[in-house]
């Protein structure tokens, strides 16, 4: 193609390939201009270079958009969007350009980068206005441009001495002529339009950077605040006090004014597959160029957030069932399902090995307590997800499973040594760097034997040690420089005491970017920690090296899964294909394979099976909540409908076992089940259940405890004669369950903890 070369195109164009910062004026933003009225078409394009920090006013909301650009300010413009950081060192000097001008440096940056120059005379003529001619060759010598594809038919240029930068411009769709088919290159150029050329220009260019995945040229068209807004990733669960579920304006305007990354979604973001669907086509649509990563927590089993979607057993379902074709299976539906829904990011699997039955947080959303049965687990439901063309963001490294604070609460501390550490806990995460995982999620905990330094709480003036989200240690020394990882690493959520209890906003965010944290996930206030990440930028906190290795990662990501293109897609075609895919009966019948694998025997009089239902029994539910109870008879009656049973549920618990008791005595059959979850297994309160148990074995009845939650009861629960796992209170695991005990299905599941 060709390329028009003018005097001193080389070095403006060594200047385009460096990595800069575009904007840093002071001035108004463009919807803080007042007299915009008269000049509408203009409106987005001022508003643009002025969010840039190009283009400023004449204070008190005027712009003047009908004024004259002179010289002086066309090269300011450009100076300010190309070479902010040169103009502390200015050096060119003209007749009429002194010192004590107002645009002096900017005038001196452009002579010295060759896109303007002076007159023979020594004079650089800052008052005159700036003609259309002028401007195409400014830009055209600026940007570098070549020639486009489209055909020059205007009347007026051929033989003009801005022919070839006009034909450049005119060729690339950003310039063009009046009704008449004439530029008129002599004609002056107001402040709106040098706006409009300018704005074309980087978008154009940014457009084909993106096109050629050219991540550094557009990042040397990215804002600091562009930058840093990538690496933002907030929640919008809730909107003044209530669920957010549509696109609202003040959404629409955080989007824009922090030009954000991403968002994660919660299930009060959802209410069913269509409202989603287009919640995600929208936030999308207000992405500008780059589109945002959506991401959601959809684990499987405890932590899912799609209802109407396949609700699979889970995690330790999966370390049960020891198949990793179905590992996969359950990656790769899950994939399906949260694309079809607008999200690309699925912050799944669990590579953490629940080796401590006290974990509060962990426990069955873990595979397991072997290290390598969770690597190959884990691995292959990595492959199923990156196999959908949703991004796995595994998850928490370096190890959340040997804990006894929940860090969504305080700061737990992993005390073991480092070979330790590697043996178990950094195990499956070593195997997902080497097979190609993409994203790793850090943790809020501290690890001692890897960084043992300290800080002052700002909560109580404590000193405490540095959790791996902030350690530098953590993140670049062993994550990237030992494990040699190359991908994304994401925050876990700012909002956890882990972080916010000891650290303040501001502090925590500017830590964890250094650290080596290339995305914040879930900040408590987004925009006070995009104006502390920008802040920290201009004031040499931050450099702009790691913020770029950071946003070129994040660009990276983005389109190996092919974001830039798939906001192609209408609406409608969206939601046309939800009924095919969203909870879809091949995913369903995974999702029953895989809970019918998992059920395991905990105990048995015959040490194969927990006692069998009987046909016409009269079985009693005991259970602590009677939701479980509900879909466990719901479930019993359904499969044993032809059984005859008579089903009664009965709740157990402080002040209300003594009365379940008495209801145990005329039962032939009793169900206990057990739900523990989301608190310390050795402080749960057993008591009520070694009371069930014990009335049931003295009884001589018939029973068998049902663990639908941390299957850990062995350890706590004494002279249990007939017991199973079922690793979940999903309804396929409890359908899976009731079978067994109805004599219609076997145990095939293996207990993946140590009990």
């Amino acid at each position: 193609m060709m390329k028009w070369k003018p005097a001193g195109l080389g070095a403006a164009a060594a200047g385009i390939a460096c990595m800069v910062w575009a904007g840093t004026a002071a001035g108004a933003t463009g919807d803080q201009f007042m007299d915009l009225k008269g000049a509408q078409w203009a409106a987005d394009s001022i508003t643009y270079m002025a969010k840039r920090g190009t283009v400023a006013g004449y204070g008190n909301g005027i712009f003047k958009p009908e004024g004259a650009v002179t010289r002086a300010q066309a090269v300011t413009f450009m100076v300010r969007e190309l070479y902010p950081q040169q103009l502390a060192d200015s050096d060119q000097t003209y007749t009429d350009v002194p010192r004590s001008h107002p645009f002096y440096k900017e005038i001196s940056v452009a002579a010295r980068m060759g896109l303007a120059g002076g007159f023979p005379d020594g004079s650089f003529h800052p008052d005159a206005p700036v003609s259309r001619a002028e401007t195409a060759a400014f830009l055209t010598r600026a940007y570098a441009l070549q020639s486009g594809e489209r055909a020059v038919s205007l009347s007026d240029t051929a033989t003009h001495w801005a022919a070839a930068p006009i034909g450049v411009m005119s060729s690339n769709g950003l310039i063009g002529g009046y009704a008449d088919g004439a530029y008129r290159p002599d004609k002056s150029v107001t402040r709106a339009e040098f706006a409009v050329f300018m704005t074309r220009v980087i978008r154009f260019e940014r457009a084909n950077a993106i096109q050629a995945q050219d991540w550094d040229k557009l990042m040397s068209y990215m804002t600091v605040s562009e930058q840093v807004g990538q690496m933002l990733m907030p929640d919008i669960r809730e909107w003044k006090g209530q669920p957010t579920r549509t696109l609202n304006e003040g959404i629409k305007a955080t989007i824009h004014d922090q030009d954000l990354g991403g968002f994660i979604l919660f299930e009060k973001n959802i209410a069913n597959a269509e409202q989603v669907t287009t919640l995600t086509h929208g936030l999308q649509a207000e992405a500008g160029d780059i589109p945002l990563f959506l991401g959601i927590d959809q684990e499987g089993g405890v932590i899912k957030r799609i209802p109407g979607g396949t609700n699979l057993p889970g995690q330790m379902a999966l370390g049960a069932a020891r198949d990793t074709s179905l590992a996969e299976a359950a990656g790769k539906l899950t994939g399906e399902e949260l694309k079809a829904l607008g999200m690309q990011l699925d912050f799944a699997p669990v590579l953490d090995i629940n080796s401590n039955p006290d974990n509060p947080i962990i426990g069955m959303r873990s595979f397991s307590s072997d290290p390598d049965l969770v690597t190959r687990l884990g691995l292959a439901e990595i492959k199923g997800l990156q196999s959908s063309g949703v991004i796995p963001a595994v998850k928490h490294f370096p190890g959340h499973g040997d804990t006894t604070v929940d860090s969504h609460l305080g700061l737990p501390v992993l005390t073991h040594d480092r070979a330790r550490l590697d043996a178990v806990e950094l195990k499956p995460f070593r195997a997902a760097i080497e097979a190609g995982v993409d994203m790793i999620m850090s943790a809020h905990i501290a690890f001692p034997a890897v960084d043992n330094e300290h800080v002052t709480s700002r909560k109580d003036g404590s000193s405490v040690p540095v959790p791996a989200t902030l350690s530098k240690k953590v993140l670049t020394g062993l994550l990237r420089d030992e494990l040699d990882f190359k991908g994304v690493i994401i925050s876990d959520a700012f909002t956890m005491n882990g972080i916010a209890e000891h650290f303040g906003e501001e502090q925590a965010v500017v830590r964890a970017v250094s650290a080596g944290i290339d995305i914040i996930l879930m900040p408590k206030d987004s925009a006070i920690a995009h104006q502390a990440l920008v802040e920290a930028v201009h004031n040499g906190t931050l450099s702009t090296e790691a913020i770029h290795a950071s946003v070129k990662r994040i660009l990276q990501l983005k389109a190996k899964y092919g974001l830039f293109g798939e906001r192609d897609e209408r609406l409608s075609s969206k939601l046309a294909a939800l009924p095919a895919i969203i909870g879809a009966t091949p995913h369903r019948k995974v999702e029953q394979e895989i809970a019918e694998h998992a059920v395991t025997l905990l105990t048995g009089r015959d040490g194969k099976y927990p006692d069998r239902i009987g046909q016409g029994d009269r079985v009693v539910i005991a259970a602590a909540d009677d939701e479980i109870g509900k879909q466990l008879a719901k479930q019993l009656r359904e499969a044993g409908a032809s059984q005859q049973l008579s089903i009664e549920i009965v709740i157990i618990g402080p002040g209300k076992t003594a009365e379940a008791l008495r209801k145990l005595k005329d039962a032939n059959y009793v169900v206990l089940a057990s739900y523990q979850f989301r608190n310390v297994a050795s402080q749960f309160g057993w008591s009520d259940y070694q009371t069930v148990i014990d009335e049931v074995n003295k009884l001589g009845k018939r029973y068998s405890l049902v663990s639908l939650g941390n299957p850990y009861e062995l350890l706590y629960l004494r002279d249990v004669k007939s017991g199973m796992a079922l690793y979940g209170k999903q309804e396929p695991n409890i359908k899976a369950g009731m079978n067994v005990l109805l004599g219609q299905a076997e145990l095939p599941g293996v207990l993946p903890v140590q009990n």
